[in-house]
């Protein structure tokens, strides 16, 4: 359930063209969907930028595969993350449009492309790192952002960054995915003027303790501008993104 959704049953009841029992029946699981192993959040694409996202690891195949026969009943995009190959291959046996994203561990439905919000450029320090960035940029695409990937530029290599500012330059917002340190982020931060979200990652050797090194590195950053969300969380940082695109539209 979307703005777009409610907003089409609405004017189907004052056009005669849906009876209040049948929008009754739409509109009764608002604002939540009680399935006792879970409460599906079908009015969040209201309050929000977009439909509640499926987080899978800890959940069963077969609860998730409930929960997404639930939500293409009310949603036209879904997102889920931390998810596998059983888990995808489970659901394309009863939602036919499932796609994944091996790299990310992503499982999404695109049956709407929304307006393009803006650009987004997601960059990462090295390959290691691309299973986050895959997760926002793939996140981003579903979700209505247009993405440029610039991957492996990390400080180890800077000339590999500088190649890239007229390309990063174009984009409205920056994602910066990086393990080790986490020193990419002030860099990308110290040289462009666009929001920069930085997402570090647990690529790392010992002392890195699993992006715990990275972590500290981006909150401490002296470069202004620059915004840390959790440990590998690529979707919450393409979710942040999106609110920021949002918010430039709006105005």
């Amino acid at each position: 359930m979307n703005e777009k959704k409610l907003y089409e049953i609405l004017m189907q009841v004052k056009n005669g063209q849906l009876d209040i029992k049948d929008a009754y029946q739409a509109l009764k699981i608002l604002p939540y969907e009680e399935m006792g192993f879970a409460k599906l959040d079908h009015h969040r694409a209201i309050r929000d930028n977009f439909p509640e996202v499926i987080y899978c690891e800890g959940k069963t195949t077969e609860q998730i595969v409930l929960i997404f026969q639930r939500l293409v009943q009310q949603n036209n995009n879904i997102i889920g993350t931390r998810a596998n190959l059983e888990i995808y291959n489970a659901l394309k046996n009863v939602v036919s449009d499932i796609q994944i994203n091996p790299v990310a561990n992503l499982l999404y439905i695109k049956r709407f492309v929304p307006p393009t919000l803006g650009r987004i450029a997601v960059v990462t320090g090295g390959t290691a790192d691309m299973p986050v960035a895959e997760e926002a940029a793939q996140c981003l695409e579903v979700m209505g952002g247009e993405v440029d990937r610039i991957y492996d530029v990390g400080v180890a290599g800077i000339h590999r960054l500088l190649d890239k500012v007229e390309q990063i330059n174009r984009a409205q917002v920056i994602i910066v995915a990086a393990g080790m340190e986490g020193a990419l982020a002030s860099v990308v931060g110290g040289l462009f003027k666009q929001p920069v979200i930085a997402v570090p990652t647990s690529v790392g050797y010992g002392a890195s303790f699993k992006g715990l090194a990275a972590l500290l590195s981006m909150l401490n950053s002296c470069a202004a501008g620059v915004g840390v969300v959790n440990i590998d969380n690529g979707y919450g940082a393409a979710a942040l993104a999106i609110a920021i695109l949002n918010t430039q539209a709006s105005r």
